[in-house]
């Protein structure tokens, strides 16, 4: 499997770069994770024709919005493992800027996924969501990590 994660701008915080690269390790086991920034732009239509420029076409795409639906990390680890047995082998997660994503992004989303009902930052979001990604690769195994 193949995990894209579409990001607005680039980790600044050491401890998020450091968090980030720490879940990437772990997931190597499980996927092949790639990001790809593009860069924050004046406007959230630029950023969004942006993103859509870096997801590839055939994957299956998570668009991240606060204003859509929650799942647990277990609904999430299922959702993952069914797309896989879909024969999904690609799949997308796009993450918007400070000022969120464009309809146009939102359109082309496959799932609309929020993290959380509370406002995170779009760099904190990209750690929320890879410990998530991890997390779920372990619950399908059935491996421990998730309590």
């Amino acid at each position: 499997m193949k995990i894209i994660l579409v990001a607005v701008g680039k980790l600044k915080e050491k401890f998020l770069q450091d968090g980030v690269a720490e879940y990437l390790k772990r997931l190597r086991p499980f996927a092949k994770v790639e990001i790809r920034e593009v860069m924050e732009c004046r406007t959230v239509e630029e950023e969004g024709q942006k993103l859509l420029a870096q997801i590839p076409k055939d994957a299956f795409k998570f668009v991240l919005d606060v204003a859509s639906v929650e799942l647990t990390s277990e609904n999430f680890a299922k959702k993952i493992a069914a797309l896989s047995l879909h024969g999904k082998s690609d799949i997308a997660f796009v993450i918007g800027g400070a000022f969120g994503l464009s309809e146009e992004v939102k359109q082309v989303a496959d799932f609309r996924l929020s993290l959380s009902p509370m406002t995170f930052t779009h760099q904190m979001t990209r750690l929320v969501l890879v410990e998530q990604i991890y997390r779920a690769f372990k619950i399908n195994r059935g491996e421990p990590y998730h309590y």
